[in-house]
């Protein structure tokens, strides 16, 4: 019962998190917090990935744990991948998970920092 509850906790936080991280930056009150979850995502990938291995996030190490105790081990190392299947019952390769992923979160992250930044940019001399 413990894990079946943990499951639906970690797909909703996570995917929380994923949606936030997305579009954040679109409200201008929620920008400043969606830059820093921005960055701590990319300090998880980067800095705790070369400790776990690029690209390591403790919600998905957590979550997978969870599975397993549930005896539904992810049958993927991508969490996009496994939203995919679970969500949308669509199976997508790892590779396009991952750059959907990493293209999305620039993507996110570059318009993060333009609006939180804009005034500034738009008082910069010519």
């Amino acid at each position: 019962m413990l894990y079946s509850v943990l499951d639906i906790f970690f797909m909703v936080l996570h995917s929380s998190l994923i949606l936030f991280n997305l579009l954040g930056w679109v409200w201008k009150p929620t920008r400043r917090a969606n830059l820093i979850t921005l960055l701590l995502t990319g300090f998880s990938w980067i800095g705790l990935g070369m400790i776990y291995g690029l690209g390591y996030c403790p919600l998905t190490d957590w979550h997978w744990s969870v599975l397993v105790e549930l005896g539904q081990p992810p049958q993927t190392p991508s969490y996009v991948a496994y939203l995919f299947k679970r969500i949308l019952n669509v199976e997508i390769s790892n590779k396009l998970a991952d750059l959907l992923t990493l293209y999305s979160y620039l993507a996110a992250l570059i318009l993060s920092l333009i609006f939180n930044f804009w005034h500034r940019i738009k008082k910069l001399p010519s």
